[in-house]
This record gives structure tokens, sequence and C-alpha cells, in this order.
């Protein structure tokens, strides 16, 4: 697919979640613009799908708990002696699952606030040293359901709704260092994990009814915006929390007229 420009040669990118879907097609991006890209996740094949037939001395493949901070904190020591330097950091790693008040359990919610909420925590203070030193950005994979509500996933909205807040937050407190934080926030995306709901036709009809452009997004979607929010072009724009959803959130929740 064809890409916008931008300047990102010489540029070293983190991806966490990188090894499937959202954060492949960013990943992806990245690479084949210019950058030098760091792909972590939990799954080294999966990393090395995301990287191959592109250049091996532009990128580099860490297998990592993105809840576990020591492991993060390794990770962080590897790509910087590798490349020396960091310049964008995509949170990308996230986890999802229905969540009814009177079911959920706590191990459930624990998981997910883990996830969600204090591995960008744990990723955000192990990048912020090299971030301050190459004025970099951060850029968040949060979602339409941190802005809005969902039926059965109080859970993961209330995690989305944390990370957009943190992201506001953090933007305000390192503007003076010159870094920049912001998140994309994607409705749904038909990806592997979530194709086979986009087979019955129930649920892509409903799900259909509330995007104006009639259509789910793809992975390339939102690695498109990723790509904008995290070049030059996007340096004056920090703390944004920025809907890349086909209309969801435009819409007050009324059906298509007939």
């Amino acid at each position: 697919m064809a890409w916008a420009r931008y300047p990102y040669e010489g540029r070293v990118v983190l991806v966490t979640g990188a090894g499937s879907g959202i954060g492949r097609s960013i990943a992806r991006g990245f690479l084949e613009q210019g950058a030098t890209v760091v792909v972590l996740g939990r799954t080294a094949s999966s990393l090395r799908t995301t990287v191959q037939d592109h250049p091996e001395d532009r990128s580099l493949v860490l297998v990592c708990d993105v809840t576990d901070r020591a492991e993060v904190g390794r990770s962080v020591a590897d790509l910087l002696a590798r490349f020396g330097r960091l310049d964008i950091v995509i949170s990308n790693a996230g986890w999802c699952e229905p969540s009814d008040l009177e079911t959920f359990d706590d191990d459930a919610w624990h998981r997910m606030h883990a996830v969600n909420v204090d591995a960008f925590i744990i990723l955000a203070r192990a990048v912020l040293p090299a971030l301050k030193t190459s004025r970099g950005n951060i850029v968040a994979i949060s979602s339409v359901s941190g802005i809005r509500g969902d039926w059965n996933q109080f859970a993961y909205n209330a995690t989305k709704g944390a990370l957009n807040a943190m992201v506001q937050s953090l933007a305000l407190d390192l503007g003076d260092h010159g870094v920049r934080v912001n998140a994309v926030a994607p409705a749904f995306t038909d990806t592997q994990l979530t194709r086979q709901r986009l087979e019955d036709p129930v649920f892509a009809a409903r799900l259909l009814d509330r995007l104006a452009l009639d259509r789910p997004a793809t992975p390339e979607d939102i690695a498109r915006a990723v790509l904008f929010l995290a070049s030059p072009d996007a340096g004056y724009i920090t703390g944004a929390i920025i809907p890349v959803d086909g209309g969801t959130t435009a819409s007050s929740g009324t059906p298509r007229p007939i």
C-alpha cells in the first residue's frame, strides 16, 4: 500500500504488541518509511514475521512481557545498546475481554488493568530518559471505548479511559522536555483476532449501523494515523486523543434512518 511520506530515516521506533494486527501494520509502516524499528511482544516467531522482508540492520526483535518491569527495562537497555537512541514509542499492547459486573472476576480485572494501564506506566518510565534526550514522542493505542460506553465492557472501558487520562496528563508534564504524548483511539478493527465476529451477520449489521463510513477499520487505517502523529508534521500536537473510528463517536447512538 502507498503511505504518505515522513522523514523517518535515522529514527529509532519501538512498537509493543507488534506481532500481529494493528501493531504489525504500524511497525511495517515505519519500516517502509526508512525508520529503524524495534518490535516487542511475547512471541518471537510472530515478531520475526512482522519484520521479515525488511533490512536486518534496521530491525530488532525483543521478546518481553510488557507487564514485567524488569523485562521491559532490559529490553529498553538492549535497544539502546544496539542503536544508541530512541525517538518514538508506540504503546500498542492491549487486552480485552467481555465484562459483566456480576460475573467478571478479580483475576480478569487485574490482568486487563496490568496490560492496559500498568504496562503503559512501566514502558513510559523505562523510555523517558531516552525520549528526553531525543525530544521524541509516545503514541498510545487507546480505543473509542475509553471515550464512550459499551455494553458488557465496563472493565475494558475503564482501563482505556484511564489510559486516555494518563496520555493527557503526561503531555502536560513532559512538554517542557520537548516530549509529545498522544493517543489514537480506534473503533472496531478488522484483524485476525476479530474477524470471527465479523462473520456473524447479526453482529456485522449492528456494527455497520454505527459506522458512517460503512466499514470497519483496517490495521492500516490505524497505522496511518499513528505515522502522522509521530511525525514532525504533528509537532504541535500533544495531549490529543484522536478517534480513528469511521464516525462512531460522531453519533449520539441513534440508528440510521430507514
